[in-house]
């Protein structure tokens, strides 16, 4: 399970740089089409504007290459009774993947929540371990599984 997990968060992350390149492409298409169609103000407006998203754009990219940097490390092999970064944890509310924050994963029997450590929930799961109960958005949870 952990390993469609895995590969899960792999798909979202390369499905978001596809975008990327794909947004990147057009503004680029764009600023060519502005230097071929446009003089004086309105052009120089046009290309700021571009040369704006391309910044905004490259942001997105540098926290992608973060993120990939986490997934490298997930070690979805280690063996821990604690919560920490690669665990599968089931609780008596939802079942939450350590790793990124990558959306829910559905499948046959239920969905898992692709969280960060960084997650506030996550922050709560970390070092706990099967037993354990925490308090969340008011509501108490029990931790029934460690993977």
């Amino acid at each position: 399970m952990k390993r469609e997990l895995l590969k899960f968060c792999w798909d979202y992350v390369n499905e978001r740089a596809r975008r990327l390149k794909q947004s990147n492409d057009d503004l680029q298409e764009s600023l060519d089409s502005e230097t071929k169609n446009s003089t004086g103000d309105k052009h120089e407006t046009g290309r700021a504007m571009v040369q704006l998203e391309q910044e905004k754009l490259a942001q997105q990219v540098q926290e992608l290459e973060k993120t990939r940097e986490i997934l490298k490390k997930i070690n979805i092999e280690r063996k821990s009774e604690t919560v920490g970064a690669g665990c599968l944890v089931k609780t008596s509310f939802a079942d939450y993947f350590i790793a990124i924050s990558a959306g829910t994963y559905k499948y046959d029997k239920g969905m898992v929540y692709c969280i960060s450590i960084n997650a506030p929930i996550a922050q709560l799961l970390v070092d706990k371990k099967k037993g354990d109960s925490f308090v969340f958005n008011g509501n108490t949870y029990t931790i029934l599984e460690v993977a």
